[in-house]
């Protein structure tokens, strides 16, 4: 008698879940549409649908076909693929570490890139897909050397991040050392990376993230189950037959690839790894994987802050700006939050 209800509430339970993940998907998605077709027809001259849709199918629109096809394509495109993997990357390490102070923003990973970068561009005169190149190899570098400091007497999240923030300091101490040391030009090239742009968005810039994009996205669709599964505990995960140590290993690669690409590609815009899981696992609820949400927030967020910062503010400024103070206000908010959970306990 007790055994029907109690089934009945569960599939309840769990058909709820479901509605509640694809609307909220569906949700997400929509925005992320309608954003990009504002991007693409708003700005200092506004543009109808149809003219857009016209440079899109490859069509010579008077005026449009340069400013629609040759600027603000490339640079929605941009702000979607860029935002979809810093998303990706901090919810990958949030939930790795089980902390939601573990963004790649706050433990160093992204000063790593970004200071990889900035030497790539002063000291060695790199651009384009070689500097990509030069700041994915930071920032692995960088995420191996955090590893090894925290993990190398057993590891603990927190001392992950303590380690992780002093690592970024002193990548930040380096970044601002070969810019005061650069001549202007070279400060003018570099400068992007202080704060993240979408100003020198082109399909040549933006090539290696989406070819990487691409390739990890299966890669990526059976690390989310996985992943969800290791926030049960290694433990749990070990006797649900998940292969702890292989699959850590494996979302960490991936995270700092995407990472080290969207910074290549934008210089790292500020705060989108740390807002974007906790802004998913909120929307959709504890018990789902919020990765491909998270990537979905991650492209909201920099196509919606691009906005703001290109049209609605005073002055024209770079995303990261935007961002920057959205994820200071977040942050604050989750300190306050976690500090009364300690007292409560």
């Amino acid at each position: 008698m007790t055994t029907e209800p109690l089934h009945l509430e569960i599939t309840h339970r769990a058909l709820a879940r479901r509605r509640r993940v694809t609307w909220t998907i569906i949700v997400l998605a929509l925005a992320l549409v309608a954003l990009y077709v504002v991007s693409l027809c708003v700005g200092d001259r506004t543009y109808s649908i149809g003219q857009v849709l016209q440079v899109i199918a490859g069509q010579q629109v008077p005026g449009a076909s340069f400013t629609v096809g040759e600027l603000r394509l490339p640079r929605a495109t941009t702000a979607v693929l860029t935002g979809f993997a810093f998303g990706v990357a901090g919810v990958c390490f949030q939930t790795l570490l089980r902390n939601q102070l573990a963004s790649p923003d706050i433990i160093g990973i992204t000063a790593g890139a970004n200071t990889s970068a900035v030497a790539g561009i002063i000291v060695f005169g790199l651009s384009g897909q070689v500097l990509s190149a030069f700041s994915v190899a930071g920032g692995l570098i960088t995420a191996l050397l955090i590893a090894a400091l925290a993990w190398g007497r057993g590891g603990a999240s927190g001392r992950l991040i303590l380690i992780g923030i002093a690592v970024s300091a002193m990548f930040d101490a380096v970044t601002m050392w070969l810019l005061v040391n650069a001549n202007q030009w070279e400060v003018q090239n570099a400068s992007r990376w202080m704060t993240g742009s979408l100003n020198n968005a082109s399909w040549e810039t933006l090539t290696p993230l989406a070819i990487a994009l691409l390739v990890t996205a299966p890669t990526l669709a059976v690390l989310a189950s996985r992943l969800q599964t290791l926030r049960l505990g290694d433990e749990t995960a070990a006797a649900l037959g998940i292969h702890v140590m292989r699959t850590r290993i494996s979302v960490m690669v991936v995270a700092v690839l995407l990472l080290a690409l969207a910074t290549a590609t934008t210089g790292p815009i500020a705060f989108v790894s740390f807002l974007a899981g906790p802004i998913a696992m909120w929307m959709l609820g504890p018990s789902h994987s919020p990765v491909f949400a998270s990537g979905l927030v991650g492209a909201v967020l920099v196509l919606a802050s691009d906005f703001i910062a290109t049209h609605l503010l005073p002055h024209t400024y770079p995303v990261g700006v935007v961002t920057g103070a959205l994820g200071g206000v977040l942050l604050i908010v989750l300190l306050i939050r976690s500090n009364r959970k300690e007292t409560h306990e």
